[in-house]
Order: C-alpha cells, then sequence, then structure tokens
C-alpha cells in the first residue's frame, strides 16, 4: 500500500509538471517520467488505477518523443499505452475517457504525413490525385481510420447525459471526418462533420460551462472550414445525396449551387437536385463568387513544361459561370498573344476553384497540340 501511495504521489508531481504549474528543466522532466513509467508498471499488472494512469503516461511519452520528431518511437510509446489504457478503461468512466483520447492520439500521429502543415488533407481526391500517398502512407491512414472509428464508439458507450461525453463523441466524430477526408472519401468526410456540427450545437444549446462552450465554439469553426473545403471535391452527385440524407446544411447551400455550376450542371438540375427553388438557385449563383485559378503551360522542345507568366498563371472571382466557361474564354485570349505557341506547338491549361493544387482536381483541364493523346498532360 505504501508504495502505491509513493507511486501516485509521483504521478501528482508530474501531472504539475505536465500542466506548468511546477517546473522542472527538458531533462529533469525526462528523467522523473521515465521514472514514473517504471515504477508504475509492476502495480498496473493488477491495479485498475494504476493501468489506467501508466497509459496516460506513455502517452506523455509518446507526445515528447513525437514533438522532438521521433514519430516511430512516438507510435511505439502509445501502442504500449492502449494496452494498458484497455485492459483499464471497463472499470471506471474516467479511465474510458482516457483510453478513447489515446485511440484519437494514436490515429493523429499515424495519419501526419496525409496531411500537410495547416492539417489540410495533402491528398484530398485520394485514388484519383496524381502524386498520391505511397502504399506505407495509405495503409498508416487506413489504420488510423480504424482506431478512430473505435473511439467513437468508446465515447458513444459512455452515458451521453455527461456534457464531458457529449463534447467527447462529437470531437472524436471531427476527427473521424478528418481522416476520411486524408484518403479522399470526401463524401463520409462531410457526413461525418455535419454530424459533429449537430452534437457541439445541441451541447451549447443544452448551456454548458464557459470552458466547454468554448471548446464547442473552436470546433464549430474548424468544422465550418473544413465543410467548405471537401465540398470543393464533392460531385454533383454526391452534393445530391448528402441533400437527401440531410447532411448539408442549409448555410452551405450556396456553395453547393456553385460547385455544381462550376461543374457545368445546369441551373434547373441544380435546383431539383438540392431541393430548391429555381429563382432560389438563380440568386444563389449571382450573388455567390467563386475564384477561378488558372495556370497554361508550354511544352518545350526538351519535353518539359513551362508555366507561363501572368495573365496566363493568375486567378479572378467569377459569378453564374461554369468552369468551362472561363477556361473557354481565357483560351480565346490565349490564341490570341504573342505567348502562344501556334498550331504546331504543344500547351496545356489547369483551372481550379479557388486555389492552384494537384493537376487531378482542375475543373477544366486540357491538353493542346498536334497528336496531343500521345503526350502527358
Amino acid at each position: 500500500m505504501a508504495q502505491r501511495e509513493a507511486v501516485l504521489r509521483l504521478d501528482e508531481q508530474w501531472a504539475r509538471i505536465r500542466s506548468g504549474e511546477e517546473h522542472a528543466e527538458p531533462a529533469e522532466a525526462d528523467r522523473l517520467l521515465a521514472e514514473l513509467i517504471g515504477a508504475l508498471r509492476e502495480p498496473a499488472r493488477t491495479d485498475p488505477e494504476c493501468a489506467a494512469r501508466l497509459g496516460l503516461r506513455l502517452g506523455d511519452l509518446a507526445a515528447r518523443r513525437f514533438a522532438s520528431g521521433d514519430r516511430p518511437g512516438a507510435l511505439s510509446a502509445v501502442e504500449e499505452a492502449l494496452r494498458y489504457g484497455e485492459q483499464a478503461a471497463a472499470h471506471a468512466p474516467e479511465y474510458t475517457r482516457w483510453y478513447a483520447r489515446g485511440l484519437i492520439n494514436q490515429a493523429v500521429w499515424l495519419s501526419w504525413p496525409l496531411s500537410d502543415g495547416l492539417r489540410w488533407p495533402r491528398y484530398p481526391l485520394g485514388q484519383a490525385a496524381e502524386d498520391g500517398p505511397s502504399p506505407m502512407e495509405r495503409a498508416a491512414g487506413e489504420r488510423a481510420l480504424d482506431l478512430t472509428r473505435t473511439a467513437v464508439d468508446v465515447w458513444a458507450g459512455l452515458d451521453q447525459h455527461e456534457v464531458v461525453n457529449r463534447r467527447g463523441l462529437a470531437q472524436a466524430k471531427v476527427f473521424l471526418g478528418d481522416r476520411l477526408a486524408e484518403l479522399g472519401r470526401t463524401g463520409e468526410a462531410v457526413a461525418w462533420a455535419v454530424d459533429a456540427e449537430g452534437g457541439f450545437r445541441a451541447l451549447l444549446l443544452s448551456g454548458p460551462g464557459p470552458e466547454a462552450a468554448q471548446e464547442a465554439e473552436e470546433a464549430l469553426d474548424h468544422i465550418g472550414r473544413q465543410l467548405e473545403l471537401r465540398l470543393r471535391f464533392l460531385a454533383f452527385d454526391s452534393l445530391v445525396q448528402l441533400r437527401s440524407q440531410g447532411l448539408l446544411p442549409e448555410r452551405l447551400l450556396p456553395q453547393a449551387a456553385v460547385a455544381a455550376r462550376i461543374q457545368g450542371v445546369p441551373e434547373d438540375r441544380i435546383a431539383a437536385g438540392l431541393r430548391l427553388d429555381p429563382e432560389h438557385v438563380a440568386t444563389m449563383l449571382e450573388v455567390t463568387p467563386w475564384l477561378a485559378v488558372w495556370r497554361f503551360e508550354v511544352r518545350g522542345a526538351d519535353g518539359l513544361w513551362s508555366v507561363q507568366s501572368h495573365p496566363w498563371h493568375s486567378a479572378a472571382e467569377v459569378r453564374n459561370r461554369t468552369a468551362e466557361d472561363v477556361a473557354s474564354e481565357l483560351m480565346e485570349g490565349w490564341r490570341n498573344s504573342p505567348d502562344y505557341p501556334g498550331s504546331s506547338g504543344y500547351w496545356r491549361i489547369h483551372l481550379w476553384w479557388q486555389e492552384e493544387g494537384d493537376p487531378a482536381g482542375a475543373r477544366f483541364r486540357l491538353l493542346v497540340g498536334p497528336d496531343a493523346g500521345g503526350v502527358p498532360s
């Protein structure tokens, strides 16, 4: 008993250091954490609290390793952390919550290469991307997705009358949407994000404390940005399906209408598919601009492509125009410019919505030249 109490006192000291309440130099903190993990191992075999805390502290070790750039070491530590976390989870709701958060963390670290520095999906087009993830990265992303689904199930199994559990479940659904988006499964990502958004809005309506309310507002901001991004990669059929399932929020309908119009869908089909009044759709398209971003390139004698300068590599805000409309107008000017390589030259155009990216994500693309079908675009 005395040994257990000493270990728990050491854990309390580490918790104060971890929170910043107590200062320790990095080397001293590392030493203390290693000592604590070693001290918890024996009692963790039979004591649920010690097992749960060992899972937490191994998770802290993983976080420190990840922050220092040691991703393999971090993943190794968090794998061990989850074994102890799962062992303890059945003994108390708090331990279950610790386990669920550990699952989320492991998934984030596994999927890290699938996102850029701002944590946006690096390959939002999935299998269609021209420069997609490596097989190893994709396998890690699929594993991260499985772990996050497990975390959602764990949170869902807790008492949903408690604010902390409702918040945890909604947040886990946000992470699930993120993991799906990284693998290019955008329709599913939107569905889970909308589900999570509903959870956070319900949480706010229940009148949680100030801290929980602030976290919910921040999560809603994140979800809003993610949904706006994801709609740019959805085909019209996917938009129609989301609308029919009640998973396309009203505030995003103008962007959905614009997305469809960019793809060349006529206004009457947009209205029918999104279950909107035709006049309402017409108004949406007239007042909601989209940013067309284009790039012209010319193929040199060496076979290399060179990007042309402004105005052939630029952007402009447009309204109620399809990507093909914009590209056709640009190409007319291009053919009459001194930069045009002539009918014997090879050139290509890519036009994106909002920002330049993977060629596979271009809303319009065309390769022109003699026997252009035999030239890589």
